[in-house]
């Protein structure tokens, strides 16, 4: 015998023909059927009309892809006054350079006077200045070096002179090299706009095989300042780190397949570090931070870094405050919900512009407030499980002062 339906007594059900009986199960079974159908059809529209409403405000989307359809942010009025400079504005435009820097000057007289056509003569002591930067001609400054071979005159043997020491046994001088350096990295350009480049604006005519050449020797010059720049980058208290896809030849014999590759980045208040790889992994991370960096590491949440203890983590805040909006945005309680986190970011800003420089001013009844609400979230189990979930590597101050304690990781 089954259970009697919830809301039907049991003595009426006794009573019921066992064909109702089991029309009503049926029924029940069809009605529980339909509704877990339509609890999954709800949450996929959800998703799917906060996959639509996503922009440059709530998501990692660039502001370019956000389309014609986009409100953009309210400007600010405007203060009614025309355009431009306005009255009494002294006006600006490129500052005139010392006469240290000039290297000519040319003094322009007038002939006669504008008015009564009078001859003029004499200096003016404070005359008007109007300056004109040019670029030279550029020409290629070839230097020959001959070696003379002379024999010996007392026991026939020849000798041939040496390159002096500051003269380079490469063909292409240090200027000219770091160059073509500069053009393949800062200016990251093709071999074939390299070659462009150099024989359109220096005159110069170079081979890619040549290129190549020029940059492998810069590379084996640079490595030393390169491991004492990351080297010193790992010992600083704050380092911002990220990743994105980059193009990587086979330069190092590394690369024979043309994999796409990754570069990272280290960036410190005194020195930024640049690192090309192959891999997008901890191991790469670590390889970047090294295994014992002591700092706090800002970055996004890429699972590259979830090595690192959640003291050590600074999740980048522009990401925080866009996962914040996308919660805000949504209907029913989560907009409740991420409207309140909001609100404490906006506090914790505040708070961190108002008492900058005095680390005596604490923040964690902020950070209480944030781990207050993830959990009542959690507790009400009202569909925002994964955002809470998303700050549980620890949510700080920009200077880097922990507001989200441990429990957060359980969250």
């Amino acid at each position: 015998m089954t259970a009697h339906p919830a809301g039907i007594p049991e003595a009426d059900w006794l009573e019921t023909p066992a064909s109702v009986r089991a029309l009503i199960n049926a029924q029940q079974q069809e009605i529980e059927l339909l509704r877990g159908q339509l609890t999954s059809l709800a949450t996929e529209l959800a998703n799917l009309r906060e996959r639509i409403g996503r922009s440059s405000r709530n998501s990692s989307k660039p502001p370019s892809s956000d389309g014609l359809g986009f409100k953009p942010p309210e400007r600010r009025k405007g203060s009614g006054r025309k355009r431009g400079g306005q009255q009494g504005h002294p006006g600006s435009g490129p500052e005139l350079l010392s006469i240290e820097r000039v290297d000519q000057v040319v003094d322009h007289h007038p002939d006669a006077c504008r008015r009564c056509g009078t001859l003029l003569q004499g200096e003016d002591l404070d005359p008007l200045r109007h300056q004109v930067i040019e670029i030279p001609p550029i020409t290629p400054l070839v230097i020959e070096h001959r070696l003379h071979r002379l024999v010996c005159p007392c026991c026939s043997t020849s000798t041939c002179a040496s390159l002096p020491a500051d003269v380079e046994a490469s063909h292409y001088g240090p200027r000219l090299s770091a160059l073509v350096g500069l053009l393949g990295s800062a200016f990251p350009l093709s071999f074939s706009k390299t070659q462009a480049l150099l024989q359109q604006l220096v005159g110069v005519e170079m081979s890619r095989g040549a290129i190549a050449r020029v940059r492998q020797r810069l590379s084996a010059a640079l490595e030393q300042p390169m491991q004492e720049a990351l080297a010193f980058a790992r010992v600083q208290p704050v380092a911002y780190v990220d990743e994105t896809g980059a193009p990587t030849g086979n330069a190092d014999g590394n690369n024979p397949t043309g994999k796409r590759g990754w570069q990272w980045v280290m960036v410190t208040a005194v020195v930024t570090v640049f690192v090309q790889g192959l891999s997008r992994s901890t191991t790469a991370a670590i390889e970047l931070l090294g295994n014992a960096f002591g700092g706090i590491v800002v970055s996004d949440r890429f699972s590259a870094y979830n090595h690192l203890p959640t003291k050590q983590r600074q999740l980048c805040w522009a990401h925080l405050i866009r996962d914040l909006t996308a919660i805000a945005e949504r209907p029913g309680a989560s907009a409740e919900f991420g409207a309140q986190l909001l609100g404490l970011q906006q506090q914790l800003f505040g708070h961190w512009h108002r008492y900058k420089g005095t680390p005596e001013k604490d923040s964690r009844p902020i950070g209480a407030g944030f781990v207050r609400l993830l959990r009542v979230n959690q507790a009400g189990k009202r569909g925002d499980i994964k955002s809470a979930r998303s700050q549980k590597h620890g949510l700080q101050m920009p200077s880097g002062a922990l507001i989200a304690d441990q429990a957060i990781k359980k969250l």
